[in-house]
């Protein structure tokens, strides 16, 4: 039975990069035969969209983007994108260490992303 999604981001600064998820973002990890940190995320989605050629797509959500900036701001974290409306919700982006653009997600009000209530 499927558990799970393990994710890889490709960084060039590997180490640095698992410092922010842990120390910045405040992921939980452990560590693995590989001597890999892996992060352990609080819940998580997949969703297929149609397009023209295969690819994939990953963003971070929280409940409240402007609080969410503000809290990662208070920590050093640089943002690249201005929020934007999507309709489906708000989006905007942020640099990580290793040259990793991350988007960072606000599902509309209504969009149920709460798991318990889909067990």
């Amino acid at each position: 039975m499927i558990k799970g999604v393990h994710s890889i981001f490709m960084t060039t600064d590997a180490p640095a990069t698992r410092d922010f998820f842990r120390d910045v973002l405040g992921f939980d990890s452990f560590d693995s035969e590989e001597d890999y940190p892996v992060m352990l995320v609080p819940e998580g989605e997949l969703s297929f969209h149609p397009a023209p050629g295969p690819g994939y797509h990953v963003s971070l959500y929280c409940d409240d983007i402007q609080a969410t900036m503000a809290d990662l701001i208070s920590k050093g974290v640089v943002f690249t994108r201005e929020v934007e409306d999507k309709g489906f919700g708000y989006t905007t982006a942020f640099m990580a260490p290793g040259g990793l653009e991350i988007e960072l997600y606000q599902p509309a009000r209504g969009e149920n992303h709460d798991h318990e209530a889909h067990a």
